[in-house]
């Protein structure tokens, strides 16, 4: 992904690939909006859906086969469901297919980076190849950064030095899955069985994965034995024998996150910055929020746009966030993995209570307990004092516009929802199709430059960012006529974009490529708010070249 989103920007990228192939096998099984959101900003929205089940339903069960909770929002504030089964192998490979549109981007496979060595001006990456005589080679690459993507044991992570805090609980599990569905079910159950807890995922393509958590005498020969699978299969299906397996393996689940995601000309992502436990479902869309936050930001360094204190943010903003997912998957196992008798009944009970009170069942099956990433530093600015580099969570004034307002929750810092909009050249399609893939100032009906001064404008477009009206499609057409070619007039079709501005008193937004609200304020705090963003960046201002 993050190869996909640089060459998106033009950035030469090379991925040195140790295994010799894609792997083939089911890994992750989750896939969240969030993730379809950057999907669909680099252009493979259409290659990855095939592979997806939308609307994946989650339900908890307890030992008696009785739901206990079920997960199933419904809210689509990104443009996508919020919760989606998906085939790792084959959305894997759409993002690879994917690089072959660019010819800056280079995947070479069977090279293993052995050594690094970094200096002031970059990084060399010697890697060994195997030769078709089976001589060993070394390959030397150069670049201005590398970013480590090698799971768990990462050794770049290694050279940063950093602290891997966290745990590795003790429980093992094994995970099974087989081809031609026998069962049918489409969603996810998670068997809360103090005898055994274990999960069944129904996947696309046919695909069923069983998770069965092992007892501390079990072996790992023992229970991948064919006829001890069988064993813990004969209450799920009738005949287990029958099964197309596609493997049997065991894993340890982990829960931990790297002290720092960047030191030097050396960075990490996805599991090298953060093992992640499965039952949230996060691990890939982890390392997914990574790559939406990072990209953009080596597109701005490498281009001279911004400066290099602008990766520092990357950590800032990318590992509290992480380490909330760590905890509440942590959490969420530990409620699951219950096996004594009696605690188990408590937490059934518990449940069936709890259950009768609509907020705290709509507070499960919408997902509100979720931890939705909200920035407080980084490539922000506070809307009330405007202060860079942070931005609390609420919006601080006196003024009447502020006193009034539905919420005084700041947007800045979090995501900004992507409704379907119309425009000149197009209708009902999503916002970000719509406003691009770089930076954005959207106004509520109001042309940015009637708002903002000529020094502001000139700011902007050294950022290269687009200018967005955005107001009712009653008044669209209008907007069009009166604005001129170089505002992009979006109709509110939907009256969603109506309501969240309505709710806030903040009708100018600076959105960054990432879709995250650098800032957010009343129109005369435009500029200073511009500065503050610009000043959170270490911007350059010379012409940007990443449109």
């Amino acid at each position: 992904m993050l190869a996909n989103i640089l060459g998106m920007y033009g950035r030469r990228v090379t991925v040195l690939e140790a295994m010799d192939t894609l792997i083939d096998f089911p890994r992750g099984v989750g896939l969240d909006d969030e993730s379809l959101r950057t999907i669909q900003t680099v252009g493979l929205v259409d290659s990855v859906l095939p592979h997806t089940t939308p609307q994946h339903i989650m339900r908890l069960v307890n030992g008696s086969g009785k739901v206990i909770l079920v997960n199933n929002p419904q809210t689509d504030e990104f443009g996508w469901g919020r919760k989606h089964g998906f085939i790792q192998p084959a959305v894997d490979r759409a993002l690879f297919e994917g690089l072959a549109r660019f010819d800056n981007v280079q995947v070479l496979f069977g090279h293993r980076v052995e050594e690094v060595l970094e200096t002031a001006d970059g990084v060399t990456a010697t890697a060994l190849v195997s030769g078709p005589d089976g001589e060993v080679r070394e390959h030397m690459f150069t670049a201005q950064y590398l970013v480590g993507c090698e799971g768990g044991k990462s050794p770049t992570r290694k050279r940063l030095r950093t602290t891997f805090d966290g745990e590795s609980p003790a429980t093992r599990w094994l995970v099974v899955d087989v081809n031609n569905d026998p069962l049918g079910t489409p969603n996810v159950f998670l068997g809360a069985d103090p005898k055994r807890p274990y999960v069944s995922i129904g996947l696309p393509h046919a695909v069923r994965r069983w998770e069965f958590m092992l007892h501390d005498h079990e072996t790992e020969d023992q229970v991948t034995d064919p006829d001890y699978v069988n064993a813990l299969l004969k209450d799920h299906v009738p005949d287990p024998s029958q099964l197309s397996f596609i493997r049997r393996r065991v894993f340890t689940h982990h829960g931990r996150v790297a002290g720092t995601f960047r030191r030097g000309r050396q960075l990490v992502a996805g599991d090298a910055a953060h093992l992640m436990p499965v039952w949230m479902g996060q691990g890939w869309n982890s390392g997914m929020r990574d790559a939406t936050n990072l990209g953009w930001k080596l597109a701005s360094v490498l281009s001279g746009q911004a400066g290099d204190d602008l990766l520092d943010t990357y950590t800032s903003e990318r590992r509290e966030h992480a380490k909330a997912m760590v905890d509440l998957s942590l959490t969420f196992g530990n409620i699951i993995k219950i096996t004594n008798p009696l605690l188990a009944a408590g937490r059934d009970a518990a449940s069936s209570v709890l259950n009768l009170f609509p907020s705290v069942k709509s507070y499960f099956s919408d997902m509100k307990f979720k931890p939705m990433p909200r920035y407080t530093q980084g490539v922000l600015a506070d809307p009330g004092t405007r202060t860079p580099g942070r931005a609390a969570a609420r919006i601080g004034g006196n003024l009447i516009p502020v006193r009034t307002a539905n919420s005084r929750v700041s947007p800045v810092g979090v995501q900004f929802p992507q409704p379907r909009v119309n425009f000149r050249h197009g209708h009902d399609v999503l916002l970000d199709d719509a406003v691009g893939n770089w930076w954005s100032v959207i106004v509520w009906g109001n042309s940015p430059k009637d708002v903002l001064p000529e020094a502001s404008l000139e700011k902007l477009r050294a950022l290269g960012a687009n200018l967005v009206c955005i107001l009712p499609e009653t008044q669209r057409e209008w907007a069009e006529k009166s604005m001129g070619e170089d505002v992009l007039v979006l109709g509110d079709s939907t009256g969603r974009m109506k309501k969240w501005f309505d709710d806030r008193p903040t009708p100018m937004v600076f959105l960054r490529p990432d879709r995250f609200v650098a800032g957010a304020c009343l129109t005369q705090d435009g500029p200073a708010t511009l500065d503050a963003i610009l000043a959170s960046m270490s911007f350059n201002p010379q012409p940007a070249t990443l449109r």
